[in-house]
């Protein structure tokens, strides 16, 4: 039973089972934002500008009632909640995009050898295709 627990402390305490967990919750938190944004804001927004409700929307088959409309509100949340994470994480990469640094570029290995034109080791002196000395 000790080896089991120490098995699963180790488990639970490596890097990507914490950044896994983090990452869930930090996730479930912006769920909320993301959907209070969508909900408390655009969607009466959108409900003031063309009136969208189609809850009330029923088709009633063999005396059982399809609720189609909550169907079609569910879709549009969904679209909504989709554009406004696109957009929110548009402007982050935009964001992170003018905070990088840019890379400098990475000092070259190899250079090509003046007689034989093949591509050599910065620092030989002596090319290994042609035997120039260079």
């Amino acid at each position: 039973m000790k080896n089991f627990i120490n098995e699963f402390k180790a488990f639970i305490s490596r890097g990507n089972v914490m950044d896994m967990a983090v990452g869930i919750i930090i996730g479930g938190a912006f769920t909320a934002i993301v959907t209070s944004l969508v909900e408390d804001i655009i969607t009466p927004i959108i409900g003031m500008i063309g009136g969208f409700d189609f809850s009330s929307f029923v088709v009633t088959v063999n005396n059982s009632k399809i609720a189609v409309g909550n169907f079609i509100n569910a879709v549009i949340n969904f679209l909504l909640i989709a554009f406004v994470l696109f957009s929110i994480i548009k402007a982050m990469n935009k964001a992170a995009a003018v905070v990088k640094k840019p890379e400098e570029p990475a000092a070259p290995t190899t250079k090509i050898c003046p007689y034989c034109k093949s591509e050599i080791n910065i620092e030989a002196t002596k090319c290994p295709c042609c035997t120039s000395d260079l």
